[in-house]
């Protein structure tokens, strides 16, 4: 791809939250809860006029989908998260680590930061908008492909965690509601993939060079603004894989290329003006339909109806990104109210809508050679609001690439979420005053500012002997823990660095996010010899499904001076006798394989190693 011909722009904002001892807006501490919630809240949230009596565009089609939103409350959790109290003094210690970042992004803070609210309608916010606070502009960052530059630095509150969701409501955690966290923006001078992966990287190594980010997935959340010359502007939500950001914003391209390229077809074809919203019902053609989907939602009182598209023949069936179509674009849009989708005539017959029902719907909606139609299934009101978002969505495609938020997919690919917010959703809180920074308190945090990245891993290069790919790794992921463990234990940095690997992949699997505390605790038993390094992979399975880390090492500790090792290793050999004999010497490393399957990491494997090896001599002895 050639980004400067296109006029490739991109724009990163990176999300991360602080590791402090109490949330921004409240003294509750800023842990997850994986148990059951003490009770739970219902509610309706409506959108309001801003100060200049606009209502935001984002947040009415929030409202209009009708949902429910439920709210899951702790005994860690206060009054101000259930909007039922006032917001206190927003914590000191966000607010010094907030001013570290600034600096350390080259960012000049402003003279008075006025906390702002910001309209949210999605229900993560239990009162309808986020808290936020201007802290720094004008920063800069730089990269292989030159400067990045830091527009705003900002202080906001983490929205609800979403657990689950159906047709009519969302169910929220409130235990994230309200952890502090640093919205960092770049301006849209990123000139390509690569360079959009490099300075998200950069921006989290000085966020973690400070020492007081949190870690883990879900900790850490990138957005990215996506534009091109002839498109529009769109932001991918939820980017929280480092690599994968080259592969979205060339399949954004690819979307927006296609975009533009079906804007230029239906231009030749025919005007928007001529696209007309005729909402029909359809539900007597498909009175004897094989389709499953249609007849269910039949039997559960509802029907099925559509809309004529002019001049949009073979435009659905368009790919318009790897494996997406431009008709799974519009079916999006049909998702958002609770729709499992839709049908369009680019691929029917199909799904057991057989041709004759095909042209009995082309007969009903006087569909055209260069017509198309499409027709979802479901609840009158409900099917209503999606053909009709449908349709406003097909009249955009005569102008081009809709400016819109998107949902950022594992397979690099995006769909649509809501429309982009305007800026009538920003207005300010009228319950904190606006505070100033004490010049003292930001000189004193200028002349203390942390080591860099590189100067960290050129120190733990020199001091530890390690390589360097293994000082940036430790130094991006965990070097506290590292330092901590390297002074106190006897834990190899491969073994550290292992151990990393494996807590991050049961984060992605189990969503359990295993504190430092716990590691060093795991690092200490291995140390002393209580447990085996074999072990850690069987503790850290146990830990991420929520099981106390004391417990699961007090099982396997007891394990280890107690087991009688020798005799379940003789059992083994017992059963495996006549193999033994059969094989050799070539016996050991099978039979060594089914010994640490059933210690399960619980013994060294250096003395299940040598006790067998005795063993295995000793019954090819006896056997000539």
């Amino acid at each position: 791809m050639d980004f400067k011909t296109l006029g490739l722009k991109v724009g990163l904002e990176i999300h991360q939250q602080l590791d402090t001892e109490r949330k921004l807006f409240c003294h509750c501490p800023t842990i997850l809860r994986t148990d059951d919630p003490i009770y739970i809240v219902e509610r309706r949230l409506r959108p309001t006029p801003s100060e200049i009596g606009e209502v935001d565009v984002a947040a009415l089609k929030e409202y209009m989908r009708g949902k429910t939103y439920i709210y899951q409350y702790y005994d860690t959790n206060c009054l101000v998260e259930l909007d039922e109290e006032p917001p206190h003094l927003v914590s000191e210690e966000a607010k010094k680590i907030v001013a570290e970042v600034s600096l350390l992004l080259n960012s000049k803070i402003i003279e008075e930061i006025q906390v702002m609210r910001k309209t949210v309608l999605d229900g993560s916010n239990t009162s309808a908008f986020q808290r936020t606070m201007l802290i720094a502009t004008d920063g800069s960052i730089e990269t292989n492909s030159g400067s990045v530059s830091i527009l705003s630095v900002c202080l906001e509150e983490d929205a609800a965690r979403l657990i689950n969701q159906d047709e009519n409501t969302k169910t929220f955690r409130l235990d994230r509601l309200g952890i502090p966290l640093i919205e960092i923006a770049t301006g849209p001078d990123i000139s390509n993939p690569d360079q959009a992966k490099e300075a998200a990287y950069k921006i989290g190594q000085i966020l973690r060079a400070t020492g007081k980010v949190k870690r883990g997935l879900g900790t850490i959340r990138q957005d990215l603004n996506v534009s091109i010359k002839e498109g529009g502007r769109v932001e991918l939500k939820g980017v929280q894989k480092l690599d994968m950001i080259p592969v979205w914003i060339q399949r954004e391209i690819e979307r927006q290329v296609a975009l533009v390229s079906i804007m230029k077809q239906l231009n030749k074809r025919g005007s928007e003006k001529d696209l007309k919203f005729e909402f029909v019902p359809l539900t007597q053609i498909f009175v004897n339909t094989s389709s499953k989907i249609i007849s269910n939602s039949i039997k559960k009182n509802g029907g099925v109806f559509g809309i004529k598209l002019n001049y949009f023949r073979d435009i659905l069936g368009t790919e318009i990104q790897k494996g997406r179509r431009f008709g799974t674009e519009l079916a999006d849009h049909a998702k958002t109210y609770g729709l499992s989708g839709l049908f369009h005539i680019d691929e029917l017959p199909n799904y057991g809508i057989s041709q004759e029902e095909v042209n009995s719907i082309i007969a009903k909606l006087g569909v055209k050679d260069k017509d198309s139609f499409v027709i979802v299934a479901g609840k009158e009101d409900i099917c209503h609001k999606a053909l009709e978002e449908i349709y406003e969505r097909c009249k955009k495609a005569f102008t081009g690439v809709p400016n819109e938020t998107r949902d950022a997919l594992e397979d690099g690919n995006s769909k649509y979420s809501r429309p982009l917010p305007g800026r009538a959703r920003m207005y300010p809180e009228t319950d904190i005053l606006p505070f100033l920074f004490d010049d003292k308190l930001i000189d004193n945090i200028r002349e203390n500012l942390p080591e860099t990245f590189d100067e960290r891993v050129t120190r733990f290069v020199s001091r530890y002997e390690l390589k360097r790919e293994e000082a940036e790794r430790i130094v991006y992921e965990s070097p506290e823990l590292f330092e901590k463990v390297s002074k106190h234990l006897d834990i190899k940095p491969s073994i550290f660095i292992k151990t990393l690997d494996l807590s991050k992949n049961l984060e992605r699997e189990e969503g359990y996010i295993t504190e430092d505390e716990a590691l060093y605790i795991l690092f200490e038993k291995v140390s002393n010899g209580i447990i085996a390094k074999e072990g850690i992979e069987e503790v850290l399975k146990r830990v991420s499904k929520g099981e106390d880390i004391h417990k699961v090492l007090s099982e396997y500790s007891s394990i280890t001076n107690n087991f009688d090792i020798e005799a379940a290793i003789d059992k083994i050999i017992s059963d495996k006798r006549e193999f033994i004999i059969e094989k050799g010497d070539r016996a050991i490393s099978p039979i060594m394989g089914i010994c640490m399957k059933e210690f399960r990491g619980k013994v060294d494997g250096s003395i299940i190693n040598k006790i067998l090896k005795e063993k295995i001599n000793k019954v090819l002895k006896s056997s000539k």
